[in-house]
């Protein structure tokens, strides 16, 4: 926010102040395991098909995916309790389908960004891979 003192303009009446601003608008860039995968996640009938009743959270979490930044920001929406997954999926990722079905992705870099303790850098994941759904329990 930018704040001026109203003595400025009575000192330079004709003073015109202008700035810019730019906005990036990024989105992930989504690949898929399969191509089958694939067709099962973006044609909607053929998601129908694959779902059933689970069609319509499956295409909320798809749109949630394509409009995100990054990894992070998927991280913030609550209702996709999206969280990074441990032991023999280390280093992919899950949003909540339903109670028990997970959409699971992982970063689609070579290497993956990594911080300074060796974690994935979720800011810097703008590449994702989905891997599949998955029943957990």
């Amino acid at each position: 926010m930018l704040f001026f003192n109203a003595s400025i303009f009575r000192t330079f009446p004709k003073l015109l102040l202008t700035f810019s601003v730019n906005i990036n608008i990024f989105a992930v860039e989504l690949s898929f395991k399969t191509k089958k995968l694939e067709k099962q996640l973006t044609d909607l009938s053929q998601m129908k098909r694959a779902f059933g009743n689970m069609a319509k959270k499956v295409n909320q979490r798809m749109e949630e995916l394509k409009s995100s930044d990054n990894v992070d920001v998927l991280m913030s929406i609550p209702a996709a309790r999206c969280h990074q997954l441990s032991g023999d999926k280390k280093g992919s990722f899950a949003v909540d389908i339903s109670n028990n079905h997970r959409l699971l992705f992982e970063p689609n870099h070579d290497p993956v960004p990594r911080k300074e303790d060796s974690s994935i850098d979720r800011i810097r994941v703008t590449d994702i891979q989905i891997l599949g759904t998955e029943d957990y329990h």
